[in-house]
């Protein structure tokens, strides 16, 4: 399929980023930073307002149940968000 996994460029290391232009200049690298940006979005909200930070229930079950009621209150602050 020729896709290549996105690894985020580091400039602020010392010696510099291990991603050079040649991957960096590419239209599809600058695509997947938008994107990515809207992948790990709701995660930071589940763990700021959300409950999965520190899960306080043992249990793949459970632990599912907690990971899903907290992303139907991210969609429905999306929903609200989106209806301004």
């Amino acid at each position: 399929m020729k896709i290549t996994p996105h690894v985020a460029r580091n400039d602020k290391r010392k010696g510099g980023s291990a991603i050079d232009a040649r991957t960096s200049h590419h239209e599809g690298y600058k695509v997947s930073m938008k994107v990515r940006k809207r992948v790990e979005e709701p995660f930071g909200w589940g763990k700021t307002i959300g409950l999965i930070r520190q899960v306080k229930v043992r249990g793949l079950g459970r632990v599912n149940s907690v990971l899903t009621m907290t992303f139907i209150g991210w969609n429905l602050t999306r929903i609200v968000n989106l209806q301004e």
